[in-house]
């Protein structure tokens, strides 16, 4: 059983690797916010930055749990929000290490990324930065999972934002 989840691990890292050195060269774009979140903006209006995403996540295996659209939760009791998506996704394969070493960091899990378009209509793609969620959860020798969780969420919002 062990083997069986190291290698499905394995198997999710090396996708993840080619994920970020495809789309490394947009690196540059992301911003670190001290409140933990990265955020990368995007070329792509907010539902078409969450398709992107969405179809990301399902040809890397990732499960897309639930998909909100804060917006339209909006109308329904006559207010008005721009456009805000939020997607909760995740792989028990990766989470479950995560909370082998510290069970807090379950309530951060499973992953959201949140699509919204600001007051300047620039839209934004933002997820917990997971090197916080280290050190908020206290994540003792989870590092290497901590590293590859980052660059997947960092290759996974570069491939969704940009062309």
């Amino acid at each position: 059983m062990k083997f069986l989840r190291r290698m499905a691990v394995l198997a999710w890292a090396i996708a993840c690797f080619w994920t970020v050195v495809a789309c490394s060269a947009g690196q540059a774009d992301m911003h670190r916010t001290e409140n933990g979140l990265v955020q990368v903006p995007s070329q792509f209006d907010v539902a078409t930055t969450s398709d992107r995403l969405a179809t990301l996540l399902q040809e890397r295996g990732l499960t897309l749990m639930t998909r909100i659209d804060h917006a339209q939760n909006a109308a329904t009791v006559d207010q008005e929000l721009r456009d805000t998506q939020l997607l909760i996704f995740g792989n028990p394969n990766v989470g479950t290490p995560l909370m082998q070493c510290n069970q807090t960091v379950a309530i951060d899990l499973p992953q959201k990324a949140l699509i919204w378009q600001d007051e300047a209509e620039q839209v934004w793609l933002a997820y917990n930065d997971p090197q916080y969620l280290m050190e908020r959860h206290h994540l003792i020798g989870c590092e290497s999972v901590i590293e590859r969780v980052s660059q997947a969420l960092n290759g996974l919002a570069m491939a969704a934002t940009q062309d």
